[in-house]
């Protein structure tokens, strides 16, 4: 799909948005099983700027941040997922901890994250900020994240 890049890819097309004075919007996360409260999300992360770029965690840094059961879908299937939506511009993977590496290579234009973040613990928000760039933390749904939609399922069908 062509909007999933590698981050040399996605590197060349920060570039490419900067020079055409395009606002450049950065979020990551897990994005495990989409669900509305991350539709609604990343709708208001797009309308921060002219493009959305949306890194999502590797398995393996899934697993390490949410236990050896997590992802339910693999990495590939989250990215085709991601980049079917709408308002995602374009995909990357990571594989490291934290995106910091990411966010410093790309310096986007706004960083966010949801609200279960505080501004402060924001990772890379010193380096975005660095770069005259601001950084936001949007609303968060309360009862609407993955972990509860698993719960949803587990006490319907068993498991």
């Amino acid at each position: 799909m062509a909007k999933i890049l590698s981050l040399d890819q996605l590197l060349a097309e920060r570039e490419r948005l900067r020079q055409a004075g395009s606002r450049v919007v950065f979020t990551n996360g897990c994005f495990d099983l989409i669900h509305p409260g991350h539709v609604n999300y990343l709708q208001e992360a797009r309308r921060l700027g002219d493009a959305l770029i949306v890194a999502l965690n590797s398995d393996r840094s899934v697993r390490e941040l949410k236990g050896e059961r997590r992802p339910i879908l693999n990495q590939d299937e989250r990215a085709v997922v991601m980049a079917a939506l709408g308002c995602v511009d374009y995909v990357t993977i990571f594989d490291e901890p934290t995106p910091r590496e990411i966010i410093t290579a790309l310096l986007p234009d706004v960083l966010v994250k949801g609200g279960d973040w505080s501004v402060d613990e924001i990772v890379g928000r010193e380096e975005v900020e660095a770069a005259g760039g601001r950084v936001s933390s949007l609303p968060f749904i309360e009862g609407c994240s993955t972990s509860d939609v698993i719960e949803r399922i587990v006490s319907r069908y068993g498991g």
